[in-house]
Parts: C-alpha cells; structure tokens; sequence
C-alpha cells in the first residue's frame, strides 16, 4: 500500500473530469477546471474529511468496497481501476461480483436519466449503483454478498421481497428469472453462477419446478405492477440495455402510459427515500 502515491492519483483523475461529465451542475465561479474534493466524496458516499485525508496521503487503508466507489466516481476505465486496487494494498475484485468494475459507458447512461429511475446491474442481477429515483422507486439493494446479493436469490429465499410485487405476478416473475437465469449460465458457467444454482435448487422448491422446465430467455423487458409503500400499485415498464460483454445491465423504469403511475411518477422526486424497504428488478 502507498498512501502517498494513492493520494496523487486520485487527485490526478479528479482534476480531468468536469462536473457534467458525472451529472453535476457546472454553476458559475468554480476555481477548479475539474471535480472538488467535496464533489468527489458525495459520489463515492464518503465523507469529505476522509476523502481529503486520502488525497493527503494521509488516514486508514480504503476498504474494497470504497475503492471500488472512488473508481466509479472518478470514471476510472478497468486498467486505472486495477492500479487503484494496487495503491490501496486491496486484492482485484471479481470480474461478476458487488465490486465489478461498473463500465464507464453505462455510468454516463445513468448520469443522464436523472428524472428516470434507473439502476445498473450484473447479469445476476446484483445491483452495482443506482440513481436517486431508482432508490425512490426501489429502496436499497440488499447488502449481502457474493452471490446471495443476487435479486434471484432474494426472490427464491426471502419471501418478503416479493411484498413489492403484485401476489398475481409473482409466478410469471419466477419463470422469468429462472429462464434468464439459464441463458446465463450457458454463457459463463463459472463457479459463482453455478453457487447460486445449486443454493436455490436445494433451498427452493418452487425454483426447482421452474428450473426443470429448461426455459431459457434473456430478460431484456418486462411489464409489471410496483407495489410502493407510499404510492400503492404503480404499473411500470423496465427496459434493459445489456454491455457490449453481456456482464452488466442497465435497467431503467417508465410509467405505463395511461396508468396512474405517470402521475405518481411525478411524487417519486418529492417523496425522497424515507422509510424504503430494499427491492429487486
């Protein structure tokens, strides 16, 4: 680990992105051509006073998961994201897992769905960051890890997940998450999907009925009725647009054109998210 080193890269990469190039506003008077150090800190979720230390060389090692959200506030591509890991004396994350690397591209996409809500995911359907519409909408993403952070783990293991889905849709929710499921795995058949498969099949016996069925379908849209704790049920559209490498999905959500939602859509901005319990996609 080299504090000094990490502190002057990370100021490096501060200094070249501007303020809309993460969805800031540029306002007038700004003394720096890029980020604030204050900037800096709200999108990686620090504090100020220990984002200033680190650029100081100075304070504790950053964890895993707070190198991995400098990276993404900082728009580092995947090569400046390992040299990142190096000077924080934190090991490589998995290319699939919670602390993927987020592709730039799809960060800019989120940067510029500011009314929208909108999420960006892995093909297991673990939720990597997330627009403040999106946690209005949705809530937090659950805070386990590996492969249990997995929505179709919540959705097999944890019944109260299902609370924010209407009951008369939850069957055909199930074989969609089974049938992308499958698609998955005949794409990258590696150790953490298999985990997951097999902790569902002994687990679940819903998920083993659906998964003998041999459907296979990549999720790439749905129609379906939210269950908000404040709103009631909003019909939404959630549309998907996968990475050039298949691995990272982002998912954006719009109100059914004449439905009640298209109003209510309008009070997810002024609701906040106050007393949101955590939901899937």
């Amino acid at each position: 680990m080299d504090l000094t080193e990490l502190g002057a890269f990370l100021k490096s990469r501060r200094d070249r992105i501007r303020p809309q190039d993460v969805g800031l506003p540029a306002g007038p008077r700004r003394r720096v051509a890029g980020l604030r150090r204050d900037e800096v800190a709200v999108l990686a979720g620090a504090s100020v006073d220990y984002y200033v230390e680190l650029e100081q060389g100075r304070g504790a090692q950053p964890s895993d998961q707070m190198v991995a959200a400098l990276a993404r506030a900082l728009r580092l591509d995947r090569d400046e994201r390992d040299h990142l890991f190096h000077l924080a004396g934190r090991p490589l994350p998995t290319a699939h897992g919670s602390q993927a690397h987020v592709h730039p591209a799809m960060l800019d996409l989120l940067d510029r769905l500011g009314d929208t809500p909108a999420r960006v995911i892995t093909d297991l359907h673990v939720t990597l960051v997330q627009n403040r519409m999106a946690r209005a909408l949705l809530g937090e993403p659950s805070a386990a890890k590996g492969y249990a952070a997995s929505f179709v783990h919540e959705w097999f293991a944890d019944p109260a997940t299902r609370a924010r889905y209407r009951a008369d849709e939850h069957e055909r929710t199930s074989a969609s998450f089974v049938a992308d499921l499958r698609a998955v795995l005949g794409r990258r058949d590696d150790a953490e999907a298999r985990a997951l498969v097999a902790d569902l099949l002994e687990r679940s016996e819903e998920f083993r009925g659906v998964w003998e069925r041999q459907d296979v379908a990549v999720r790439r849209s749905d129609r379906k009725t939210l269950v908000h704790p404040r709103l009631g049920e909003l019909p939404v559209n959630c549309l998907t647009l996968e990475s050039e490498d298949a691995t990272q999905r982002l998912l954006w959500f719009t109100p059914v054109p004449g439905t009640r939602s298209v109003e209510q859509f309008e009070l997810l901005s002024t609701i906040g998210e106050q007393d949101l319990e955590p939901a899937g996609s």
